[in-house]
């Protein structure tokens, strides 16, 4: 049976769109038209101006007749988070306080897959200033998980996983502090990428003040898809130094051939791990051995050290935001931030020097141990998706919820490239790898998670399931 045309691949898309086998115009309409029929089941897309779209299709059609080069993506609708300025759209960030805050022009992201030919369809929820793992928000209500109604997508690019995985979207962006990226693929079961720090530009023109230090070390944009290669033709179109971004150098995708080595992480330290999390992360450990890896079930160094690095660069830097949070977060994002505070004595200049170098310690410990092992497998969440309302029902599930996310942190602390990649399903929902790899070989990651993915399959898009 021939699929529809928001069952594709976004090469694919790409593909029939340059060949003139479709239209940009007709694969619009199918994922508008999939908008119309699912998205009031998630809730995951939360702004759509078809008129618009559809003006934006027809210009890209237009190129294609008149001839000449197109860009990789050309043609192909793609979804934004609303902490990413699209121009002529608010900047939202989930959060009733700014739902009037509008973007004049877009994001660097946004600019570059603009570049590459693909054309806004949507924007997606996300919980408010991005503090949750979910996508609760205060101004759009909660997405849900397209394989069960009630459960989070995750987050806090959840909207953006959701509307993905049911088909409403081929291709998105979002972002990625603590997972942000990586837990709503593993949580839906499609694939992404959260850069190195420095691979992709970010910010915003529309920010009222600059990054926080957490921000500006552990923060980076991504890409997410059903597709491995899909995500990894939208990082290539999305990478490279900005002038918006200080931080951000060119650098080539591929570096030099390394060790297939791989150090498996099915349980690691700091918490419970179910079962089935486990078996998913060992799933990909076979893929890989089987692909010709080494594989090894061995934990890297100081990781314990590592969760607790990031929350306290994280709290510290919260800590002088908090006026701001104060007047931009709804009830829920307050709530999480109280059951979830952990106490550390005041910062001082002597606090703060230490910590860093805590930090810079720890990757330096990271850096011997890949070169041994240029790739760590482990698990996303180390639980399957919680109910929606879960992390402020009281302080013990909270703290549940930051147990669970434990083992992404240590790439955003580090600024460490991590793929995500589904592993199957387990009790109807997705089991999920992370992979992550040294600084800039985002290739070694995709190219892992390739393998995983053509053993295992792509598990969606599905219908949302009640």
């Amino acid at each position: 049976m021939a699929k529809e045309l928001w069952q594709e691949s976004a090469a694919t898309l790409a593909d029939l769109i340059r060949s003139g086998a479709t239209t940009s115009r007709e694969v619009v309409d199918a994922h508008l038209a999939r908008i119309e029929a699912v998205n009031s089941d998630v809730n995951a897309v939360v702004e759509v101006r078809p008129d618009e779209v559809r003006r934006e299709a027809d210009a890209a059609d237009a190129k294609v007749r008149a001839g000449g080069p197109l860009g990789p993506l050309h043609g192909v609708p793609f979804t934004v988070k609303t902490n990413i300025d699209l121009t002529g759209y608010a900047t939202t960030e989930g959060s009733v306080a700014l739902k009037d805050w509008m973007a004049t022009t877009d994001a660097p992201t946004v600019e570059r897959m603009r570049s590459a030919g693909a054309v806004p369809l949507a924007r997606t929820n996300m919980p408010d200033m991005g503090l949750r793992v979910n996508a609760e928000s205060s101004l759009y209500g909660s997405t849900h998980n397209p394989w069960r109604h009630g459960l989070t997508a995750g987050g806090s690019s959840g909207g953006e996983a959701s509307a993905i995985a049911s088909g409403m979207s081929p291709i998105g962006l979002g972002n990625d502090i603590g997972g942000s990226l990586r837990n709503p693929a593993y949580a839906c079961g499609i694939a992404s990428i959260k850069p190195s720090r420095g691979r992709v530009p970010q910010g915003n023109r529309s920010d009222s003040v600059e990054m926080g230090i957490q921000s500006q070390l552990m923060l980076a944009e991504g890409v997410l898809a059903r597709h491995v290669g899909d995500v990894r033709i939208g990082l290539e179109a999305v990478m490279g130094a900005h002038p918006f971004d200080p931080q951000t150098i060119d650098a080539p995708l591929r570096g030099r051939e390394v060790a297939k080595r791989v150090a498996l992480v099915a349980t690691p330290l700091g918490g419970e791990t179910d079962p089935d999390v486990a078996e998913g992360v060992r799933v990909a450990g076979r893929a890989l051995e089987a692909a010709g890896y080494e594989v090894e079930e061995i934990e890297p160094p100081m990781l314990f050290d590592s969760y607790i690095a990031w929350t306290e660069l994280m709290i510290t830097s919260l800590a002088v935001d908090a006026p701001r949070m104060a007047l931009l977060l709804g009830e829920g994002g307050k709530r999480f931030l109280e059951l979830t505070n952990v106490e550390f004595p005041p910062a001082t200049s002597e606090s703060l020097y230490a910590m860093h170098q805590n930090r810079y310690k720890i990757a330096k410990a990271w850096r011997e141990f890949m070169t041994k092992y240029p790739l760590i497998v482990g698990p996303t969440w180390t639980q399957p998706p919680f109910p929606l309302g879960f992390d402020i029902a009281d302080v013990e599930s909270a703290m549940k919820v930051v147990e669970m996310f434990r083992f992404v942190l240590p790439a955003n602390l580090l600024g460490l490239p991590a793929a995500c990649v589904p592993t199957g399903v387990a009790n109807g929902l997705p089991t999920g790898a992370q992979i992550i790899g040294d600084h800039f070989r985002e290739d070694l990651c995709l190219d892992a998670a390739e393998v995983v993915e053509q053993a295992v399959g792509v598990l969606t898009p599905i219908d949302p399931r009640n």
